[in-house]
């Protein structure tokens, strides 16, 4: 009894971590939190290809490495996340993580089956494929700024993110790409960090890693 009354704090807490303020919901209605889930997918995923963009790796070849994880974790696994927060009545987490889990699909289908065939003008399709997730992504954190702190700081630099790989693309530059592959590799870290608050939050029953909320929680 004491555990479930914990974890029924934790959760008037606001312990779902990317929902904008906890919602009255009925117990038969009660799903686990999918957004632990999609922020992992969404870390190791950003983490692996930002890794090789920072050159940190020079060995091009084995960029291959990032489509198995844009596939299945990255695209799969944060897709489903989305459709669990559609479950949730969440709408925010529902449109974040479906969208950036078919980001992942597309940008696998993407490299694997289009880029090759485009030639000189690869590029200049690159960059207009990056262009319209930075687009996204900057309207998305507008919204984030309803959400936390943490959630937010995934978005500003996602963003930072996007922009700087889509200026890499189309002028081309490999500094900017490389700039770019830097603040993914920090968009990673905190995308991991809110993950884990997430899980931890929960399974601990009590508020032990900081998502810092934006909005007060209502009065009960």
């Amino acid at each position: 009894m004491a555990d479930t009354q914990r974890g029924a704090a934790v959760q008037a807490q606001g312990s779902d971590v990317v929902a904008p303020a906890p919602q009255q919901v009925e117990p038969s209605a009660v799903i686990a939190d999918p957004a632990p889930l999609g922020l992992a997918g969404f870390a190791m995923t950003t983490f692996v290809l930002s890794w090789f963009n920072a050159k940190l790796i020079s060995n091009t070849t084995l960029e291959a490495v990032v489509l198995p994880l844009a596939l299945f974790y990255g695209g799969l696994a944060q897709f489903l996340a989305g459709m669990w927060e559609f479950r949730k009545g969440n709408t925010f987490g529902a449109l974040a993580f479906t969208s950036f889990g078919a980001f992942w699909l597309s940008f696998a289908a993407y490299v694997k089956f289009v880029a090759p065939g485009l030639g000189a003008n690869a590029s200049t399709a690159t960059g207009l494929f990056l262009l319209v997730w930075t687009i996204f992504t900057a309207y998305m954190t507008v919204a984030a700024a309803r959400v936390n702190a943490a959630v937010l700081a995934v978005f500003v630099f996602l963003t930072l993110t996007f922009l700087f790989l889509t200026i890499g693309a189309w002028a081309p530059s490999s500094t900017m790409t490389q700039i770019g592959g830097w603040l993914g590799l920090v968009t990673a870290v905190v995308a991991w960090y809110t993950s884990l608050a997430g899980v931890t939050n929960f399974t601990w029953k009590r508020n032990i890693l900081p998502v810092f909320p934006l909005t007060p929680a209502p009065h009960r």
